[in-house]
């Protein structure tokens, strides 16, 4: 089996692209992604270097499957919460689990490799403070080392703050 497994990364254009200085991020996170084994499987033998998410990657997820039935069922008991406190508990979950499966890499890779993002919300584009405070509340709300935080690419978001 890890023979197979090395004969294919050889023959992988995916992992032949490591040897150019390229690392393959999916752009796609899903809950079964993540339990099925399917994550580590890309990493193993397809070589996956990191996974990107936004919101509505996150939105296509819960609404196209059937991985979140149980925690929206839970979430519904707490009748305070917003819809983008339910996005957040669920994605926030989500982004953990799989910057677990990705730490081995970002260790091996000192810290090349091994990355999985979370977008502040784009409806902060255009506040720099916020977007600050957003970023550093949900990179300690994820609470792993491997979480990239990403920002929009508007000049407010890049302009150096006061504080």
């Amino acid at each position: 089996m890890a023979r197979s497994v090395l004969r294919r990364q050889q023959t992988n254009p995916l992992t032949i692209l490591q040897n150019y200085g390229q690392s393959v991020w999916l752009d796609f996170i899903r809950r079964s992604l993540i339990t099925s084994g399917e994550l580590q499987r890309l990493l193993d033998e397809d070589g996956l270097r990191g996974v990107t998410s936004n919101p509505a990657i996150f939105e296509k997820a819960i609404a196209g499957s059937n991985d979140y039935e149980a925690d929206l069922k839970a979430l519904e008991r707490h009748k305070n919460l917003d819809a983008k406190e339910v996005y957040e508990r669920l994605a926030i979950r989500d982004i953990q689990e799989a910057a677990d499966v990705l730490a081995p890499l970002y260790v091996a890779t000192t810290r090349r490799d091994g990355y999985v993002s979370l977008e502040v919300s784009p409806d902060l584009a255009n506040d720099t403070e916020r977007t600050i405070a957003e970023a550093r509340r949900l990179w300690k709300a994820v609470a792993r080392e491997n979480v990239m935080i990403k920002v929009p690419a508007t000049p407010p978001a890049f302009r150096p703050s006061s504080g």
